[in-house]
């Protein structure tokens, strides 16, 4: 029996697990550079995404779900859109702080919405689309503060990565989800955990080429710093397992705004990870905004 709203607290929990892989990942782009960061959220979560998948078809007692050329299509598709938009995503934080890098990311929610309803005919609420338009209002707020709107106008290349990373990213989830739904047998966690376990192969592999032939230093800069590679390998693979289960449940726009969740995540570990300053007056409300655009998308779905 389905459970209507099962798709929040999975959300919430890939939300959470991301913000601490992303972090683990910006603390790696200093030693083994933007690249090597890069793959580390494919090459080694690729082993605990076949871990859940196993431990899933044991639970089950089912075998693999058929994949067609459809579902490897859209799958691939995701597969490249996440890389880029990893990459450009690590290079803005690399240049902001941790929090406010996320701002300029998390546009991503009206970006996924209108690819939904282009690409596989994802259908939103009225409410639906005004909580997206206040969460993307709150993210915006939060990433200007007084005094620096003109400033941030000299910043184009930044923001134009953050919003082409965000795009990206939008696109990946439409792919995804696409791909799961591209799968005619199975359960929805055993068909999304079989689209992640193909994914990370194809994203695997295409990064491993480019590293043995264009970077080496950085693959094996990853396996020097093996530790903090490893877990954010494994916090990676736990947040993905979360979104591709949610992607499965409903449509991804819903999953994308509420996993906004973890930009209030992202502002207390920001210290710890690049050292911010304490949040202004502006993120404060920003965040409020978020916060307020989220219960107007779980209102949407209650009723």
């Amino acid at each position: 029996m389905a459970v209507p709203l099962l798709w929040v607290p999975v959300t919430i929990g890939a939300a959470t697990a991301q913000v601490f892989r992303n972090g683990a990942q910006a603390s790696l782009t200093g030693k083994i550079g933007t690249l090597g960061a890069t793959q580390v959220r494919f090459v080694f979560g690729f082993p605990f995404a076949l871990l859940f998948l196993a431990l899933a078809l044991a639970i089950g007692g089912t075998g693999l779900p058929p994949v067609g050329g459809t579902a490897l299509a859209w799958c691939a598709l995701g597969a490249v859109a996440q890389i880029g938009a990893t990459a450009l995503m690590l290079v803005v934080m690399k240049a902001r702080a941790f929090g406010v890098a996320y701002a300029y990311i998390k546009t991503e929610p009206v970006i996924v919405a209108l690819l939904g309803v282009a690409l596989i005919g994802d259908v939103l609420s009225p409410l639906s689309w005004l909580a997206i338009g206040v969460v993307t209002a709150g993210v915006v707020l939060s990433s200007i503060r007084p005094g620096e709107a003109r400033l941030l106008l000299s910043e184009g290349r930044l923001i134009g990565a953050g919003m082409l990373g965000g795009g990206l990213f939008g696109l990946s989830a439409i792919a995804f989800r696409a791909a799961i739904e591209a799968v005619p047998e199975g359960g929805a966690v055993l068909r999304s955990l079989t689209m992640l376990a193909l994914s990370l192969a194809i994203q695997s592999v295409l990064l491993g080429l480019w590293l043995a032939l264009r970077d080496r230093e950085a693959f094996v800069g990853s396996l020097r710093e093996w530790r903090a590679s490893l877990g954010a390998g494994f916090l990676g693979a736990l947040a993905s397992s979360g979104w591709f289960i949610a992607f499965s449940l409903t449509p991804a726009a819903n999953v994308r705004t509420l996993a906004l969740i973890e930009m209030p995540l992202a502002a207390l570990v920001s210290r710890r990870f690049s050292g911010g300053k304490a949040l202004g007056r502006n993120e404060w409300l920003g965040l409020a905004l978020v916060l307020a655009g989220l219960a107007l998308l779980l209102a949407a779905h209650a009723a």
